[in-house]
């Protein structure tokens, strides 16, 4: 079998407060985008996950497809597979495309061996993975409350929407993006300012990384004016970056930024 799990943007992330737990309580909407990872999965004899494309980081151990699959492993009798990724979405980038690559192998996974797991089961899996991963298991624009994990899908349509999307590759760090960041209530929540036109969302629906991130590296901030230069109704950081996105009308030519028609 094989899938194409896609990335997401954040519309708008506010950092609301401190958390016990070290973490932050954060208000953002997550939006699917069709920037693609391929995933294939088929049984084998033994164990083996193979990657290509853009370089993974890190112990194979680590990868979110590994861990789906030794989640799973641990509640169902389910036989080895192999697992291969075509890795073309950008890692630590704010595009969650890890994220991505980890629910989509356990909807698969279900699928495959016919384990019956719902979506909510599906999502508590995924949350073991990270606090982006439950959203890619409906894969629907979503208000996520808490620490990303609290979904509540709406009824947002961008389709027939162009959006170009760049990375620069600065790698931020958590530390460094939640450096300069207060958390406090905001004045007007996402979900407010997300029914309102879209040409009303440059002054309102913003990326409380933003401050911390763009005097450091000035360049990103760049980045975003020449999204506005270029026509874009609205254009954000997304994410704790470095990843920028512009939402256009009409689609988007001769620049090195990557463009995808919205549906």
């Amino acid at each position: 079998m094989i899938t194409f799990p896609n990335a997401k943007i954040n519309l708008g992330l506010n950092i609301v407060s401190n958390r016990e737990d070290g973490y932050h309580n954060i208000e953002s909407c997550f939006y699917p985008i069709p920037w693609r990872d391929s995933l294939e999965v088929i049984e084998a004899a033994s164990f083996a996950f193979y990657s290509y494309g853009l370089d993974i980081p890190g112990d194979t151990s680590s990868n979110l497809c590994v861990k789906a699959y030794e989640l799973l492993k641990a509640d169902f009798d389910i036989p080895p597979i192999e697992i291969h990724l075509l890795k073309n979405i950008p890692m630590g980038a704010g595009l969650g495309g890890g994220s991505a690559d980890g629910a989509f192998t356990l909807k698969m996974l279900n699928d495959i061996f016919s384990l019956n797991l719902t979506d909510s089961q599906l999502e508590n899996y995924a949350l073991q993975l990270g606090s982006d991963c439950p959203f890619f298991i409906k894969n629907k624009p979503a208000i996520a409350r808490g620490r990303g994990e609290q979904l509540k899908v709406i009824d947002l349509d961008l389709s027939g929407y162009h959006i170009a999307i760049h990375n620069p590759g600065i790698h931020i760090s958590t530390k460094e993006a939640y450096a300069g960041v207060k958390p406090e209530q905001p004045e007007l929540h996402v979900s407010e300012i997300i029914q309102k036109p879209i040409s009303e969302w440059k002054d309102t629906l913003s990326n409380d990384f933003e401050s911390s991130i763009f005097p450091n590296h000035p360049e990103i901030e760049q980045l975003k004016k020449e999204m506005y230069e270029a026509g874009a109704i609205y254009a954000s950081m997304t994410g704790s970056g470095s990843t920028v996105f512009g939402v256009f009308e009409d689609e988007i030519a001769d620049t090195e930024w990557k463009s995808f028609k919205l549906h």
